[in-house]
């Protein structure tokens, strides 16, 4: 098999789908490798290990389009991308389509057989794929809430842990899933007051056994999350139902409850976001207010820190990769539930429940079991 990896092009995106390990594996099984100048560079990873470990480095990004059997990537197709896909074409990536309409009827249009790592689960609830890079996420939405309740980005001017004699910030997690666990440990070790709420009771029993003496784990209601937003310095949208649409948990009017200067942290904006007034922003452009409350709704969230991030997104990804290049992914798909769950369009149709019920769009079960 052909696998490409082409450069990403999404704005202030440094990762890159494929380290040099992952060229040699696929080559010593008999596979060619694909990799699009300079695609690395964003990681540290130049141009000339890639080439070292057996990989063709291709100058321009319709070649590869134009030869690959798999395209392997971290992001969404981009416009000028959706454009090179190819009937049949296996694309490998983070899709959550269903956030944007036009982009699920444009892999539609384009024939290709769209593979999500965000909707490859092992049926325990538990998303290998996606985990890492909310892991990043989680952590991330601390310290990126941190430098905006500065007072120079317009934030309440709050340190964290605060200092003796001074009480440190009120942080709300809402959801307490990988993101939100992750992001309540970082804001615990600066010593904030955290409320990590979900709406799972044997979650919440879980997290209560393993967080700091810092964090309190609530139950999630409308109540709850309305008196939450009153008190918080700084709130962490980190809610998730795998290829859904993120369920909307704080609505226009609540804005007028925070406290001026207050920050929300957007994570769940790859998956349309649960805060009414996000709206996906970029990391050179990340934040905007509106009534008074600063929003940062970043949509690759961990792009910010390409190295870290490719390496903890690779190592999850390639056994996934190698198995669809070794077998075929139809092949692949009939011993790997798994693999089925991330079929999030095959050929023309949409093969992904959710996503077909977010835009009342046709569902074809063919990966369903039984399908």
């Amino acid at each position: 098999m052909i696998v490409g990896v082409p450069k990403e092009i999404k704005t202030d995106e440094y990762r890159v789908g494929m380290l040099p390990v992952g060229v040699e594996e696929l080559t010593r099984a008999g596979h060619q490798v694909l990799i699009e100048e300079s695609a690395g560079v964003g990681s540290g990873l130049t141009d000339a290990r890639y080439r070292k470990h057996g990989a063709d480095i291709v100058d321009r990004p319709d070649e590869i389009y134009a030869r690959a059997d798999m395209i392997v990537k971290v992001k969404e197709p981009q416009s000028a991308e959706l454009a090179m896909l190819r009937e049949k074409q296996i694309v490998f990536t983070y899709f959550h389509l269903a956030a944007d309409r036009g982009l699920t009827q444009a892999v539609i249009d384009s024939g290709c057989v769209a593979v999500a790592y965000e909707t490859l689960g092992d049926g325990h609830g538990r998303l290998p794929l996606l985990t890492p890079m909310s892991e990043v996420a989680g952590r991330m939405s601390i310290q990126e809430g941190a430098k905006h309740l500065e007072r120079p980005q317009k934030g309440r001017g709050i340190l964290l842990g605060g200092v003796p004699g001074v009480e440190p910030a009120h942080i709300a997690v809402l959801g307490g899933g990988v993101v939100g666990a992750n992001a309540a440990k970082i804001a615990a070790g600066f010593g904030a007051n955290v409320r990590l709420l979900d709406i799972d009771m044997d979650r919440l029993r879980y997290l209560d056994d393993v967080m700091p003496p810092n964090v309190t784990v609530l139950f999630s209601d409308r109540h709850t999350i309305r008196k939450e937003l009153q008190l918080s310095d700084l709130v962490v949208g980190s809610v998730l139902i795998p290829g859904a649409k993120a369920p909307q948990l704080v609505e226009r009017d609540d804005l007028r409850l925070m406290k001026p200067g207050s920050v929300i942290i957007d994570v769940a904006i790859d998956q349309g976001g649960c805060v009414a007034t996000s709206r996906p922003t970029t990391h050179s452009d990340p934040v905007y207010i509106i009534d008074d409350v600063v929003h940062y709704a970043v949509t690759n969230m961990p792009g910010a820190v390409g190295r870290t991030s490719t390496f903890a997104l690779c190592n999850v990804t390639l056994p996934w990769v190698i198995r669809i290049a070794n077998a075929g992914l139809l092949e692949a798909v009939e011993h790997s539930a798994p693999l089925a769950r991330a079929i999030n369009v095959y050929r023309g149709e949409i093969t992904n429940r959710p996503v077909a019920e977010t835009f009342d769009m046709p569902y074809n079960n063919r990966f369903e079991p039984n399908g």
